[in-house]
């Protein structure tokens, strides 16, 4: 039994307070998280557990104001624990992802009495998900909604319709669903995810990212009260155009990807017990093309690592600019949007250099099952594939060349 599992079983990670990003307590849980990440991916064992011990250790709280509850940090050091997450699990990470956002859109509106009660949910230990994608709509991204609808109910509300690639929603407490009001304008409902009428099916089967919960969500008859819709009209909704942090978020993962892929390919060379006959040195670690190799990865996860803590400090000049007024306030977003934009482009390449890197370092015996090495080329590859790259690049490059702004919404 590792020194880690023994203290995990003697405090069975009773957390006092909350984690914060320089805390031991957060540490011992990414510890833990870390144990059994390869198996869970291997063998599809959905992190239940882990994801009750984020609850206690309010991980979620991470953004809210040690005023109100939470631990009070800056995007970059929230940006600096998707890293170490990402590290741990990829999947735990993607899992909390939507969290994250959400909150952070709840932060970013006016004080009202519901926003208070699910910062307070936040901070108590509850978990945000999202189900905003409908398959019927021909663009994704833009935040249309089709067939998940409102109908009036004495005083609020029954909702009905299905929503696609729910992540994190599985394990979710709250669930962030864009709808139609019985007028047939966009809204969006944030209510209990155990609610009758709710059932969320894990039928998620890519190749990668495999324990994120991505199925499928159906409201039938769904209890809605009033004061859980947020209108478009609403003082306390949140009017950014650019919803950045579930972009970031994802490029914060590979990074994390990159940072395990090392330690994985450093163990590689201390374990390898022979290499190949015409090698120029009898022991892997004395092999100047395995130093080489990881080396270059060793650099890659810097490169990742200090893209998108750049791109987090761009977030960190928000709440500065929305005091000079919006014009200040949407410039500033734009320039978060296009670092975070940027930072996908060359950290989601970065991450699945690396994790190809990671084979050169071992050769054929590292593609055994029992090994699961390819789950890190097979779970960024599934990160990267969230908004494509040319996309990205595009608008980038439009931007660059004509000025014309990123488009706004779920993508940018």
């Amino acid at each position: 039994m590792t020194q880690i599992e023994e203290k995990l079983i003697d405090s069975t990670l009773q957390f006092a307070a909350a984690v914060t990003p320089n805390s031991p307590e957060l540490q011992t849980l990414l510890d833990y998280i870390a144990l059994g990440a390869s198996e869970r991916d291997r063998d599809r064992i959905l992190p239940y557990d882990v994801v009750e011990l984020i609850r206690r250790s309010k991980l979620g709280a991470l953004r809210i104001p040690v005023a109100e509850g939470g631990a009070g940090s800056t995007a970059r050091e929230l940006f600096e624990v998707a890293i170490r997450l990402g590290d741990a699990d990829a999947n735990v990470a993607h899992i909390v992802r939507n969290h994250f956002s959400v909150t952070e859109r709840i932060l970013r509106s006016e004080r009202t009495e519901r926003n208070r009660r699910w910062i307070k949910a936040a901070v108590d230990g509850a978990i945000f998900g999202s189900a905003a994608t409908e398959l019927e709509l021909k663009r994704a991204g833009g935040g249309g909604v089709a067939n998940t609808k409102l109908t009036p109910d004495g005083n609020g509300y029954r909702l009905n319709g299905t929503k696609y690639y729910s992540t994190g929603s599985l394990y979710a407490d709250y669930l962030y669903v864009r709808l139609l009001t019985p007028d047939g304008s966009a809204a969006t409902g944030i209510i209990p995810s155990h609610r009758d009428g709710v059932e969320l099916i894990d039928d998620w089967d890519g190749f990668g990212q495999r324990l994120t919960g991505t199925g499928t969500t159906i409201f039938t008859n769904v209890r809605v009260e009033a004061d859980e819709v947020i209108l478009e009209t609403d003082t306390d909704k949140d009017n950014l155009p650019y919803n950045i942090v579930p972009q970031l978020f994802l490029t914060a993962v590979n990074a994390g990807i990159i940072r395990n892929v090392l330690r994985d390919a450093i163990s590689l060379v201390h374990k390898r017990p022979r290499t190949f006959y015409h090698a120029v040195a009898e022991q892997a670690a004395d092999d100047p093309l395995l130093q080489q190799t990881i080396g270059q990865i060793s650099a890659n996860a810097f490169a990742a690592e200090s893209i998108v803590l750049a791109a987090a400090d761009a977030l960190d000049r928000l709440p500065a600019a929305k005091a000079q007024g919006a014009e200040s306030e949407l410039a500033a977003a734009l320039a978060a949007s296009l670092s975070a934009s940027k930072a996908k482009l060359i950290v989601d390449d970065l991450a699945t250099r690396s994790a190809t890197l990671l084979f050169e370092v071992g050769g054929a015996s590292t593609t055994k099952k029992s090994s699961n090495l390819d789950r890190h080329w097979r779970n960024a590859r599934t990160l990267a594939s969230h908004n494509p790259s040319h996309f990205k690049a595009r608008a980038v490059g439009d931007y660059e060349i004509n000025g014309k702004p990123l488009p706004p919404r779920g993508f940018f």
